[in-house]
Parts: structure tokens; sequence; C-alpha cells
């Protein structure tokens, strides 16, 4: 079965953005699984939504921060790692098992310091 490329279309346009930025990836219409979300317009299925596996996801996190800090964050100074974990708290980084040692050993620093900035966060 030939699989159409899910491009081209407005609402396509519209969520690709989102669909970037969460690490998902369009997939065709013709070509989803029943796990993947459905994109509807005009009561068709135009394409679907393939969200990413859950492994590897604190790291897209990391990733994301980074590119939107504008540096890796071990070369971050505190503010800006203070800002880092607030960012990656927001984005729920630290409901994942082994997150906070995870992303203090990322940023170079002690998991003390990391439930640290977490504390002030959420005093």
């Amino acid at each position: 079965m030939k699989r159409s490329a899910p491009g081209g279309h407005p609402l396509i346009a519209a969520v690709k953005p989102v669909v970037d930025a969460v690490g998902a990836t369009l997939v065709p219409a013709d070509g989803r699984e029943a796990s993947d979300v459905p994109l509807v317009w005009g009561g068709e299925v135009v394409a679907a939504v393939r969200m990413p596996p859950l492994h590897g996801a604190l790291d897209r996190l990391i990733d994301a921060v980074e590119a939107e800090l504008g540096g890796r964050l071990p070369d971050l100074g505190r503010e800006d790692k203070q800002r880092a974990v607030r960012m990656l708290d927001e984005r729920g980084a630290f409901i994942l098992r082994r997150a906070v040692e995870d992303v203090a050993d990322a940023m170079g620093v002690s998991r003390i310091t990391v439930y640290n900035y977490l504390n002030a966060i959420h005093r």
C-alpha cells in the first residue's frame, strides 16, 4: 500500500510546530497505527501524530531546554541552571524515575543542588 506524505494541508501546517516541539512524528493517514493520534479535518483523517517513546524523554526535554537557553547545561551559569530546572519541572521532567540524578549529572552539579533548586521553585 502506498503511503501519501502528510503535507500541504492547513491542519498539518498548524500542528507541525507542536509536533516537532514534543518530539513526535507526523504520519500519513493511511499509515497510522492504533496508538497514533488522528488529525481530523472536516470529518476526514488527514494524518496522524505518532508520539515518541517514553524512553529518551528526559534527554529530549534537556535538549529542548538547552536549545531555548542557548547553551549546554554544564556551561550555564547558576541563574540559568535554576531557570533550566524550572523549565524541566514545568514540563514534567521530574516525574520520571531517576530524573533528579540524571539532570544533576547533565548539569555537572550534585543531586542536592537540583533538590535545592526545586525546593526554591515550590516555596
